[in-house]
């Protein structure tokens, strides 16, 4: 949740407006998410107390779901299988896991771990006009992980999408052709979307952000820089 004013200056706290959909809960509920989009949703869920109650209630209904079904023997050679994946090198840890609603700071644990710490420790790399980024090293096969660093007030070029682009808002807010999306937000788009998002004036907003696919830029400037800039 983000803190803000009331009218009598006092503190509240703000729930994020763009949620997850259940299709999403699920597949994170049962661990079929790849390591990107599990750490984009885990995020998402530490701002979201709406969205983590959806998240505990499938992981009852699974739960449920799972001690109704009859029990089926094992394969030849299952037990030899799982022995021997004990000698294989270590994995990363899931990034599946329980998240306290109190883990809220600028950057979730959940994140801090990809980043070896808060902001302060991003190395950013400049793509022109103020905008930065800063990659996240993932071992995910067609899948980019990054932060993306808009100054205030200034805009990303007019694009549109090649794949799926998840976006989750670390800290300020931007505006676009869908609608305002704040600290906590999940901007979910595909090659439908075409869109400019501005970051709102006061304050860089800092993104979260997970692709599948190169954006592309469009109108006629965008045609001539796709052939030279990929993001």
């Amino acid at each position: 949740m983000t803190a803000a004013l009331t009218s009598g200056g006092a503190m509240r706290t703000v729930e994020p407006s763009h949620h997850l959909s259940d299709d999403m809960l699920l597949d994170y509920a049962a661990g079929s998410l790849d390591e990107a989009t599990s750490l984009i949703v885990a995020t998402h869920l530490t701002y979201c107390p709406s969205c983590r109650k959806r998240a505990a209630e499938l992981d009852a209904l699974g739960g449920t779901l799972l001690r109704d079904v009859a029990p089926v023997s094992l394969s030849k050679g299952s037990l030899e299988s799982v022995l021997a994946r004990l000698d294989q090198p270590a994995e990363p840890a899931p990034v599946h896991a329980a998240l306290p609603a109190n883990d809220n700071p600028l950057v979730p644990a959940v994140l801090r771990r990809y980043l070896g710490g808060d902001l302060d420790a991003v190395t950013w790399k400049n793509l022109g006009m103020g905008v930065q980024t800063s990659e996240i090293a993932m071992n995910v096969e067609g899948k980019r992980a990054f932060l993306l660093r808009v100054p205030a007030g200034k805009a990303v070029p007019h694009h549109t999408h090649d794949g799926n682009e998840f976006v989750l808002i670390l800290r300020g807010a931007y505006n676009d052709e869908i609608g305002r999306f704040a600290r906590g937000d999940l901007a979910i788009s595909d090659g439908s979307i075409k869109h400019k998002p501005v970051a709102e004036p006061g304050e860089d907003c800092i993104c979260l952000v997970v692709v599948d696919a190169p954006i592309r830029l469009t109108g006629p400037i965008g045609a001539i820089l796709n052939l030279f800039v990929k993001v």
